[in-house]
């Protein structure tokens, strides 16, 4: 059973918000970076640039997995082929199931939706012309985390339970074969449930980078995941800027962390997983302070 505000602290978290102003972390050069720290105890949060836009990468599963759990009600039972979309999506970030999800329940509909239920104020579609690239999504932190919010006190508990449970089993490697245990995993202490971002590092990793489980070794062997994921990928590279991003819950759903960062095209995926697990770690400890 997930933990439950206390009344006291639901009131805090409902009225005005203790903003605790941030002591905006030092970037490191072609670093740039929205953050939020909500404690959903006291309602303190502590924020920078929280409502820069960034484009979304796989953030926007989460919006693909709680639309689907909406959409078909409280009473419904995942069939196993949806299950078997859904929890490999949000545990491992798997790009094959976010693509058949996404063309099924709506393409931007699914946006649209989520924007209208929780009350997004930085969350848009993608572009028009790119409508099938659900990486294009644009949100910001402070959406993101209020998201999160919406599923741990708003959303139904079963599928509060569904995505935060799975979201706690996230894998140390990606479906596409990427390391994803940067930001929150590395960083924190008592990190809980976790979704991670990236985009325009390629759609596989640089050699010697590789992040290959099991698992991932049979997603990449089907043909049909191989083309997803070359779809999903393609239309996420963008020539100025790389983008990796960390999300999820700290200290037993007490507080959420979100931190979306971009990175110059000329880092590798190492050093900028190193760069968003420091800043992570540096933010993290301001809103503790």
């Amino acid at each position: 059973m997930r933990k439950v505000l206390s009344l006291a602290a639901a009131f805090v978290a409902s009225t005005a918000i203790l903003a605790v102003p941030a002591q905006a972390a030092e970037l490191p050069d072609g670093m740039t970076a929205g953050y939020t720290v909500l404690d959903r105890e006291t309602g303190a949060v502590h924020a920078a640039n929280e409502h820069r836009q960034y484009r979304s990468a796989s953030l926007v599963k989460l919006f693909i997995a709680l639309d689907y759990l909406e959409s078909h009600g409280p009473d419904y039972e995942i069939p196993a082929d949806d299950l078997a979309l859904l929890e490999p999506m949000l545990r491992s970030s798997n790009d094959y199931a976010a693509s058949v999800l996404w063309v099924r329940d709506g393409w931007e509909e699914i946006v649209n939706r989520m924007v209208a239920k929780i009350g997004l104020t930085d969350t848009a579609p993608p572009p028009a012309e790119k409508r099938g690239t659900w990486g294009y999504t644009a949100v910001s932190a402070a959406d993101i985390a209020k998201t999160y919010q919406y599923i741990l006190e708003d959303a139904h508990p079963k599928f509060r339970d569904f995505i935060m449970d799975n979201l706690e089993q996230f894998t140390k490697c990606g479906d596409d074969g990427f390391d994803q245990s940067f930001g929150i995993p590395s960083a924190l202490r008592r990190p809980g449930a976790v979704k991670q971002g990236w985009s325009g590092f390629g759609a596989a990793p640089a050699p010697g980078e590789e992040c290959v489980s099991e698992d991932t070794k049979r997603v990449l062997a089907s043909p049909e995941a191989r083309s997803a994921l070359a779809v999903a990928s393609s239309g996420d590279v963008d020539l100025t800027s790389r983008v990796m991003h960390t999300s999820g819950t700290a200290d037993g759903d007490r507080r959420i962390v979100v931190v979306l960062t971009s990175e110059p095209t000329t880092l590798s995926w190492a050093d900028s997983a190193d760069r968003i697990t420091d800043l992570t770690r540096a933010v993290y400890r301001e809103a503790l302070a």
